[in-house]
């Protein structure tokens, strides 16, 4: 089986606050094509994003795949709220490391 990294398929990988208590990613992949081959490898779980973030899969709010923009968003329980003590990053916007070593097996 092929493997492609993420990085080689999306055009845009970003993390991003939803809230003081929730952090979104973005994956706009550069198109519809790369994004069906994402999208049918089954690879963009709860359970994906939960092992890549060392947390819960219950704290994985969602999954979705936003076809109009080919693109997968999930949103998470921010493991600390914005500007909270312990807080590195009030933004959101350095959370995304982990989805760049994602590889989407294709048949």
């Amino acid at each position: 089986m092929i493997r492609i990294k993420i990085t080689e398929m999306a055009e845009v990988i970003r993390s991003k606050n939803s809230g003081p208590y929730e952090l979104t990613f973005d994956i706009i992949f550069k198109d519809r094509e790369n994004f069906e081959l994402a999208r049918r490898s089954g690879v963009f779980t709860k359970k994906m994003f939960a092992v890549l973030y060392g947390i819960e899969t219950d704290r994985v709010i969602d999954v979705i795949e936003f076809a109009q923009a080919n693109a997968i968003k999930a949103t998470i329980v921010r493991p600390v709220v914005s500007g909270g003590a312990g807080d590195h990053d009030i933004y959101g916007a350095q959370q995304h490391a982990p989805l760049l070593n994602i590889e989407v097996p294709i048949e």
